[in-house]
């Protein structure tokens, strides 16, 4: 199996007229073009799992995710396209959606279970598979330290310097690899992660399981609209606007939330003039298809 292919993953800049005002050059690493449904940071999360269950001679891979999951959808596309089987076990109760037919559609087995159940797990696994010597354990939204790795990788593409780097946080796995190519690269550059669920101070403590070493970072946690998945009229709009404006796709569950945080720091003058900023485009638009009827 070959997985160090080179995709092709671009920076951009945006154009708007309140970043002229404030002095400052924002860009996008649009992860988003990586691969049409492994994208973003959902392949760099699971290209070294790929790799080590490979290496374990595991057959199939396992992981976990709600109805419209962009981590199974990518999971059971990255099993098809690298000769893996897959399964997803699937938070709530059975439901057909154009996510889960897309899973589906690429051979993903779907097991639903009760969000009670949900909560545990490595015990869902071992309940289902503790039996099955080829089956691999892949945590919710690839959470684990070769995730953090791939994810690190990202900062060793980058032609040019920058002040601020931004980008969606849901399990922190994505952040502390990007914090810790930072830190690997002797950088200046100060990271900016952008909590998408309430109470999102947690992620603190998430991002340190696995950073190579302590850092300081910016958490902010007053962009989730009410929560994971949560959205209102405000977000919907500045999603549309944004899209319009840079015929850039992002959705309202992750990367609508990062911009729309980075343009209201910038309305609020919180960066100087000369600031460079990069915003990390971590994929996840077939999130859309959950949202249509918010538009």
């Amino acid at each position: 199996m070959d997985v160090n292919l080179e995709f092709f993953s671009p920076v951009h800049q945006i154009e708007s007229k309140l970043f002229d005002a404030q002095g400052i050059k924002v860009f996008v690493k649009r992860d988003d073009l990586i691969h049409p449904i492994i994208s973003g940071n959902k392949w760099r999360k699971l290209k070294y799992l790929l790799l080590r269950a490979r290496a374990e001679n595991k057959s199939r891979l396992v992981t976990f995710g709600g109805a419209y999951s962009n981590h199974l959808l990518a999971t059971a596309a990255a099993a098809a396209k690298f000769g893996f089987k897959s399964t997803g076990i699937v938070r709530g109760e059975p439901v057909n959606n154009d996510t889960l037919f897309l899973c589906r559609l690429h051979g993903m087995d779907l097991i639903f279970t009760d969000r009670d159940s949900y909560r545990d797990k490595p015990a869902l696994f071992n309940n289902y598979f503790g039996d099955n010597d080829e089956a691999f354990f892949i945590d919710e939204g690839g959470a684990s330290a070769e995730g953090a790795k791939g994810c690190s990788e990202l900062i060793n593409e980058l032609t040019r310097p920058y002040e601020h780097i931004f980008c969606a946080c849901g399990t922190g796995t994505t952040a502390a690899g990007i914090i810790n190519g930072i830190h690997d690269s002797g950088l200046k550059t100060q990271f900016h992660g952008v909590a998408v669920l309430k109470n999102g101070e947690f992620l603190r403590e998430e991002i340190d399981k696995f950073l190579v070493s302590p850092a300081d970072f910016h958490l902010h946690t007053n962009y989730h609209f009410g929560g994971y998945g949560k959205t209102d009229e405000r977000l919907i709009e500045f999603i549309k606007q944004f899209i319009a404006s840079t015929g850039i796709l992002i959705e309202p569950v992750y990367t609508g939330k990062m911009f729309y945080a980075l343009f209201d720091l910038a309305a609020k003058n919180y960066f100087k003039p000369g600031d460079r900023i990069l915003a990390i485009h971590t994929g996840g638009i077939w999130g859309l298809l959950g949202m249509k009827d918010k538009f």
